[in-house]
């Protein structure tokens, strides 16, 4: 097995490139442009920390998949302080999940279908999900690339 300073496992004598089909959008929920925005940082998430060459089609490494989570859920309930009024969520939280199969063509042992998720926290009583979604996403989407990086080419 070969190490790198990048912490991967990836032998780079036959292993050059990696491919990424669009990821869909199956979780009826998000941005409209969130399904392009996590199959762009996944691409780049490889490219800044492998050597390998992104190509089109047929890599070496390939990824495919989709979002198939997207849930907003109250986490904690704040009492109204009046009777005739409900509760009302204290913190509200976000998950995706993305399922993502992977492909490794020369060592099928390392081929896996995994659905990776995280979550984020923010407090609808100070902010609303509209202008908080963004970053939240972008938040989510780095941890589930890290997971994801961890589970197929860092083998830890």
């Amino acid at each position: 097995m070969k190490y790198s300073f990048t912490g991967t496992n990836i032998n780079y004598e036959l292993t050059k490139t990696f491919s990424v089909e669009n990821f869909f959008n199956d979780s009826g929920g998000g941005p409209a442009n969130m399904e392009q925005r996590f199959t762009e940082a996944l691409k780049e998430y490889y490219q800044r920390n492998t050597q390998l060459e992104l190509v089109k089609n047929n890599g070496d490494l390939q990824f495919m998949g989709s979002i198939n989570r997207y849930t907003l859920t109250p986490i904690s309930a704040v009492s109204s302080g009046d009777p005739n009024l409900p509760d009302r969520a204290g913190q509200m939280r976000l998950t995706i999940g993305v399922e993502v199969e992977y492909i490794n063509v020369n060592n099928e042992e390392e081929n896996l279908k995994q659905t990776f998720s995280f979550f984020q926290d923010y407090d609808p009583r100070t902010t609303t999900l509209l202008d908080v979604e963004n970053q939240l996403v972008e938040e989510i989407f780095k941890n589930i690339l890290q997971d994801i990086f961890t589970a197929t080419v860092a083998n830890w």
